[in-house]
């Protein structure tokens, strides 16, 4: 058995998040040395009046959790299955000398250098053709390699009308454009495998709700974290199973929006950031960590039919992995949707994906398609940078170790809409942001010029609601 992969990666972004902390206060201790020493030397009254515009200057600029320095390239292997065109970039237009279908995943390497002004506001670069257009953001400072996402504008981009604009930013040197052919998705048996209740709207709304059969398998319950339901007076234990039959009805019932019947939704109930240690000892229940129980069953009772774990409700590796291989021989699903396993680091995400692929060894049926998402990133808390209807680039990724092709499916303002929806269906993005968090996007707003989503608050609606649905894609 593969050790769960996602480990490493976690300790990575601890450890990033760790020297991000001890970095900012050794810098908050300096500058607090500093407006001391002026108020000793100088006016008593200075530091009382800079401190809290530090505190703003702070919360406006130097808040984001970004991991690399913006000055670093990106670097992809797109593999076999995508091939480069050949294009110009001239006076901001960008005309590519091969046909095209209209209906590929077009991506373009280019190195984007911010201006002065583009370290205080988040440089964006626009695309416009015609009616077409779209807009792409990067990290403040950027003076790297980076890879815009052209799909969808394939008409502009081939009548040499689009037309790329920096804003805060410059497009420098000779671009790449990479293109990646389509595959046929929507008439595909389609199953989604969700870490947690809202993983596969986030990442596949689109997609699942334009294919013919669509099966969305929800493997955690998500019940900790539960102090919102605390404030309703409820104990640490009774607030998580409370959350947990709650996110458990989000996995069955929202798929039911986008009209994918009851019948191939199932939430396996398993308990939340609980995969990591179920996978080191695979005989071994695993009890929820918030929850006081042992017992998957509750969180299992919306499911339309029997499984094989429901006998004795252990949150075991092994009934992990016949509840994956009943559903699978049961589904027999052509195409397979789940987290990438080296870009997106959540324990439960990377764990979950290694319990589908060795729930696949040695079955009968085997799916034709892999397709891969990041919900979380290592490096990056806000990608994708930009705002709610924006279309999405490629993540940050420092070195390319595996060769894995993009998949972007293009979403229509109505189809964006629907998702939108969804999303506020699911009771884990309802609860209101901390109010540090909400003063700290006020100021962001105000001083650093990003825009609210017109959806809600939580991140996520930002964050997902876009233009595009991006994928990474093998043929198996």
């Amino acid at each position: 058995m593969q050790p769960c992969a996602g480990i490493p990666g976690v300790s990575r972004k601890q450890q990033l998040l760790k020297r991000h902390r001890r970095n900012k206060r050794l810098g908050l201790l300096v500058s607090l040395v500093v407006l001391v020493a002026l108020g000793v030397f100088t006016w008593w009254w200075l530091p009382l009046l800079l401190l809290p515009l530090l505190w703003a200057a702070h919360e406006a600029w130097f808040a984001d959790h970004l991991f690399y320095a913006p000055g670093e390239d990106y670097a992809y292997d797109f593999g076999e299955l995508s091939q480069e065109a050949p294009v110009v970039l001239r006076d901001g237009l960008l005309t590519v000398e091969t046909a095209l279908r209209g209906d590929e995943t077009l991506v373009l390497e280019v190195r984007v250098k911010s201006g002065w002004l583009g370290r205080f506001l988040d440089p964006r670069v626009e695309l416009l053709g015609g009616e077409l257009a779209d807009q792409q953001t990067f990290e403040r400072g950027v003076d790297g390699l980076r890879f815009l996402n052209l799909t969808g504008l394939a008409a502009p981009l081939q009548a040499g009308t689009l037309r790329l604009r920096g804003r805060h930013c410059r497009l420098l040197g000779e671009p790449r454009l990479w293109v990646t052919p389509c595959v046929e998705l929507q008439r595909r048996r389609v199953m989604v495998i969700a870490p947690h209740a809202d993983d596969a709207e986030l990442a596949a709304y689109g997609l699942y709700s334009q294919a013919d059969e669509t099966w969305v398998v929800t493997v955690t319950a998500g019940e900790i974290e539960a102090e919102h339901y605390q404030q309703m007076g409820l104990g640490k234990s009774e607030a998580a199973r409370l959350k947990g039959r709650l996110r458990a009805w989000d996995s069955i019932a929202v798929p039911r929006w986008a009209g994918v019947p009851e019948s191939r939704c199932v939430q396996l109930g398993y308990f939340c950031l609980q995969l990591p240690a179920m996978q080191a000892a695979p005989d071994q229940p695993v009890a929820s960590r918030e929850a006081d129980m042992a017992d998957i069953r509750l969180f299992r009772r919306f499911n339309p039919f029997p499984l094989p774990a429901d006998h004795d409700g252990a949150p075991t590796w092994h009934n992990l992995l016949a509840d994956l291989r009943a559903l699978l021989e049961m589904a027999r699903p052509e195409v397979l949707v789940m987290p990438h396993p080296q870009l997106d680091p959540h324990p439960d995400h990377v764990c979950a994906q290694a319990a589908v692929m060795e729930a696949l060894q040695g079955l009968a049926w085997q799916p034709q398609t892999l397709l891969c998402y990041a919900n979380h990133l290592h490096d990056n808390d806000r990608w994708p940078m930009g705002d709610s209807g924006d279309g999405v680039a490629l993540p940050p990724q420092l070195s390319a170790e595996q060769a894995w092709a993009p998949c972007t499916l293009s979403l229509d303002s109505a189809t964006q809409q629907d998702k939108a929806m969804a999303l506020g269906m699911m009771h884990d993005l309802q609860p209101q942001p901390p109010f540090k968090r909400r003063l700290r996007r006020l100021l962001q707003r105000w001083l650093a010029g990003r825009r609210a989503s017109p959806y809600g608050e939580n991140e996520f609606f930002r964050k997902a609601v876009r233009r595009h649905e991006l994928f990474w894609r093998r043929e198996l």
